[in-house]
């Protein structure tokens, strides 16, 4: 059975008509906790799962860029120069090749925090992955670490892991569109197997908190429910509006900064929606810190607990979930999860249940079962493991 590094290879040659000169990878992402406090200078806890995009790449002798995926028969072509000048450079990409910009936002971004693009060569690239796209796994910063880590190296660039993971989260953001923080770009770039990186995304400080599921006949079940998600479109970008709002009227620089006793001293000074969006937040903050700490003391019970109260969070004060999201949560700690909450950015994507393995089955039969009673999309599930960050295969 051939592996996905060989289907991106025989991809490469197929549309290329040569061989690659390397094979490089990275992983999509779940987040254990941590839900929007990324861009508000706080805490998360992600980890790298097991499922992982490909890119097999090969410089070029002049300064052509070719940007390929076995999702798409579609071969987005540019120069390398137009590439450096910015989003510009896709006005002639047709709809269904829109995704090159995330690729084309990493050669960008390279050039703006010190490569000097003028010097080097064109290459071509051709990705494959089976990290499933709008599923609230990060698939983007999966493409996005994938190539910074591969024109790191055959361009003998130096970058370290934390300037890739600014390269990266700036080509999402003033490339591509999508107002995000840090936190999908830093799992997936500086994660250690086996561990959630306990991530503070003021300083960028990361530290590995070891996750001890198979030691504990744990696993995590993900449920994607197929309700897609746009990072790029408006639901995003106004919870974070809000925030920046709070902030602004409590006069600190980042809602990181803001104590629940203080916001609660704010309560009737705030807009009713901007209160509720403040309060997730710093109360999800301090559910990170609660959950390192209920993990190094092994206590899962504590941080099932606590990963519901994420999800209750997320639900009525940031009303970011969905009905299917929410059936999710509810039948599978009716079933047997120790806790559940639905991961990502919001407004649809997937659940993450932290789930004995002798309960696997059970939960997933019951799923199966009430989102077809309610009339929705069958979900997709399966387990993920806590995997290593972006680097080379071959």
């Amino acid at each position: 059975m051939s592996s996905l590094a060989d289907d991106v290879e025989a991809g490469f040659r197929r549309r290329f008509s040569y061989a690659p000169a390397g094979i490089w990878s990275a992983p999509g992402r779940v987040n254990l906790i941590g839900e929007h406090t990324d861009y508000n200078e706080g805490f998360v806890l992600p980890f790298a799962i097991d499922r992982r995009t490909f890119a097999a790449l090969a410089l070029r002798d002049d300064d052509v860029v070719r940007v390929s995926s076995g999702e798409s028969d579609e071969t987005v072509e540019v120069r390398l120069a137009d590439a450096a000048e910015g989003p510009a450079v896709l006005d002639g990409v047709s709809g269904d090749a829109r995704w090159a910009a995330y690729p084309l936002g990493v050669v960008w971004a390279l050039g703006q925090l010190g490569a000097d693009l003028a010097g080097l060569p064109g290459f071509d690239v051709h990705f494959d992955s089976d990290v499933p796209i709008g599923a609230g796994l990060s698939s983007s910063a999966a493409i996005e670490g994938a190539l910074a880590v591969a024109l790191n190296e055959v361009w003998r660039l130096g970058f370290d892991g934390s300037r890739l993971v600014d390269v990266c989260h700036r080509a999402e953001n003033d490339f591509v569109g999508a107002p995000t923080g840090i936190l999908d770009q830093s799992a997936s770039l500086l994660s250690r197997e086996g561990s959630a990186l306990f991530l503070d995304c003021r300083d960028g400080s990361s530290e590995p908190v070891d996750l001890g599921l198979q030691a504990s006949d744990l696993a995590i079940l993900v449920i994607d429910t197929k309700v897609k998600h746009e990072h790029v479109s408006g639901g995003y970008a106004e919870r974070r509006a809000a925030c920046e709002t709070a902030a602004r009227e409590l006069g600190v620089r980042a809602l990181r900064d803001v104590s629940w006793p203080q916001l609660l001293a704010a309560r009737d000074t705030l807009d009713g929606i901007v209160y509720r969006r403040a309060r997730h937040v710093v109360t999800e903050d301090q559910r990170v810190l609660d959950t390192v700490a209920a993990l190094r003391a092994q206590d899962y019970a504590a941080v099932g607990d606590l990963m519901f109260a994420s999800h209750r969070s997320m639900r009525d004060d940031f009303e970011i979930s969905t009905p299917e999201l929410d059936l999710a949560v509810e039948i599978s700690l009716n079933y047997g999860a120790i806790g559940a909450r639905m991961t990502g950015g919001g407004f649809g994507g997937s659940v993450i249940a932290l789930t004995p393995v002798s309960a696997i089955t059970q939960v997933q039969v019951a799923i199966d079962g009430a989102f077809a009673e309610h009339g929705y999309t069958g979900p997709e599930m399966f387990l993920v493991w806590p995997s290593q960050g972006a680097h080379r295969e071959r």
